[in-house]
Formats: C-alpha cells, sequence, structure tokens
C-alpha cells in the first residue's frame, strides 16, 4: 500500500477541486501571479514565521519549488492564496495543513472554508489518522477559524520558533481526528 506521502503528493486536480476554488500543486506559471497575491496585504507577513514580500518570496520560491505539497488556491480564474501540507509523517499517518494565505479580497468569503475541506478530505481519504493546525498564538483570525471548523486545541509549544522578525513565537496546535471528521466536514459543506 502506498505511504500517505505517496498518496498526497499524487493528488490530482479532480480531489482537489470545489464549487469556487481548485487547489494545483506550485509550478512555475504560478510564480508571478502568487507573487502579487502576496503583496496585497504586506502587513499581514509580520504574523507569520517567514515573509513572502519582495527578496523574501524568491529565496521562499527557491526552497519550494517542485514541491508537490505547496498548492496554490484559484478562485475565479485568479491565484488568491496558498496552503500546503508539511510534516507529513507515514509512522503516525498524520500530516499538518498550514502555510495558508489568503489575499484580502476573498477573506470572508468562503474561499478558505473550502479550501479546507478540500485539503482535509484529501488528506483523510490518503488515509491520514489525524491532521494538525500549528498556528501562532497571536493569530486570532486563524485560530477562531480552525475552532469554527471543530479543530480540538491541544496546547501551546511556547517559545516554539523564532520568525523572520526575530519574534519568538508560541504556536498553538489544533488537530482534526479521522473519526471526527464527518462532524467536520458537516460543519464546512455548510
Amino acid at each position: 500500500m502506498a505511504s500517505l506521502r505517496h498518496r498526497l503528493e499524487s493528488l490530482g486536480a479532480s480531489e482537489l477541486t470545489g464549487p469556487a476554488v481548485r487547489l494545483e500543486p506550485l509550478v512555475p506559471a504560478h510564480r508571478e501571479a502568487l507573487r502579487a497575491a502576496c503583496a496585497a496585504d504586506p502587513n499581514i507577513w509580520d504574523i507569520y514565521p517567514y515573509s513572502l514580500l519582495g527578496a523574501h518570496f524568491d529565496a521562499w520560491w527557491d526552497r519550494v519549488a517542485g514541491n508537490r505539497w505547496v498548492l496554490v488556491a484559484i478562485h475565479d480564474g485568479a491565484v488568491v492564496g496558498m496552503s500546503s501540507y508539511y510534516d507529513i509523517d507515514d509512522a503516525k499517518t498524520s500530516t499538518a495543513i498550514g502555510g495558508t494565505y489568503f489575499t484580502p479580497a476573498v477573506r470572508g468569503t468562503g474561499v478558505n472554508k473550502e479550501v479546507k475541506r478540500l485539503m482535509l478530505a484529501a488528506a483523510f481519504d490518503a488515509g491520514a489518522r489525524r491532521v494538525e493546525f500549528h498556528i501562532d498564538a497571536i493569530n486570532g483570525r486563524s485560530r477562531r477559524a480552525v475552532e469554527k471548523i471543530g479543530a480540538v486545541f491541544e496546547g501551546i509549544l511556547r517559545q516554539d520558533r523564532v520568525t523572520w522578525t526575530g519574534r519568538v513565537r508560541d504556536t498553538c496546535v489544533y488537530s482534526i481526528l479521522k473519526d471526527e471528521w464527518p462532524a467536520v466536514r458537516a460543519i464546512l459543506e455548510n
């Protein structure tokens, strides 16, 4: 049987297309549209562990180019953001979803909800037993969003990492287990 890592790497457009959003693995054709999307809200990057503005974008791109777990969100034919699978662990049959960013124009429109539904469905269909979210403790918007869909708060990793600004970040850990997925899916489908 194929590993969780392999099954997630093999995801195609059919598994990652919803009524309003299509997720595509990052490819060179997305570069400039994603750069522009990331530049639409320059102030938000202070709450991320990394920046995707200017030269920071280029360094990030060089590091993740060809990574099939970085997914670009397409809405109404335009690149509006991205999200990623990471910390894929075959032994634990778990993954994390994060590195999520959306342009201000689509925040609050349901795009993030649909992206989460598509990514969670694909992860659980691929055999994940657990999906985690790691959110900066000061990022109230993201914390409320995952709580609203039914993710369970597990605790805080104190002084978990140093961000690109030099700030020491506390990370909140949330999870959704496979047996919780049907209830979460129902929330995401409404």
